[in-house]
């Protein structure tokens, strides 16, 4: 049974250096969040592969970034090759878990919803998945939200009695 793998490419380069390895079909242009039939060539230009890619501009994406996926058939050959044309066009492999530290330092998800990827990548039961997916959906975010506000005044009026022990500010 044949698969897709994808490449995904993150970053303010990330369309030129899919621009760089890609011909698209038909003279299309890139447009946020739609897919394009396009060719994946090899150094000479000929094609290696029929793709499908997709553009997700900032900071309507995954990591808050300029992200595009191509997908390509799930031949280990043509994704090495796929890797090693983006490499050379100036990307570079992304670290475990890099997409979704990005992810949550440009303040697309919280720290939950962060945990919550990891926990679902980790799930051995279809039951863990849910809970995990639920997670990731901001269950645990909303739950907590009450009393972090709470929380949050309390250090607030804390530091304010720290700060100005000597006058009298309640």
């Amino acid at each position: 049974m044949g698969g897709l793998g994808i490449v995904r490419i993150s970053g303010a380069q990330a369309r030129d250096v899919a621009a760089s390895m890609l011909r698209l079909s038909g003279g299309a242009d890139w447009q946020p969040r739609a897919a394009l039939v396009a060719e994946l060539l090899d150094d000479g230009g000929a094609s290696v592969d029929q793709v499908v890619a997709t553009w997700f501009a900032a900071p309507r994406s995954y990591t808050a970034e300029d992200v595009v996926e191509i997908c390509c058939h799930g031949s280990p050959v043509v994704l090495r090759h796929c890797l090693d044309r983006a490499l050379r066009a100036g990307a570079r492999p992304a670290n475990p878990g890099e997409f979704t530290l990005r992810a949550y330092l440009n303040g697309r998800i919280d720290l939950p919803q962060a945990e919550a990827v990891h926990d679902l990548i980790r799930a051995t039961t279809l039951h863990q998945a849910r809970v995990a997916a639920q997670q990731l959906e901001g269950s645990v975010s909303r739950a907590v939200a009450p009393n972090k506000a709470q929380l949050v005044e309390l250090i607030a009026l804390l530091e304010a009695g720290i700060d100005f022990a000597e006058d009298d500010v309640s």
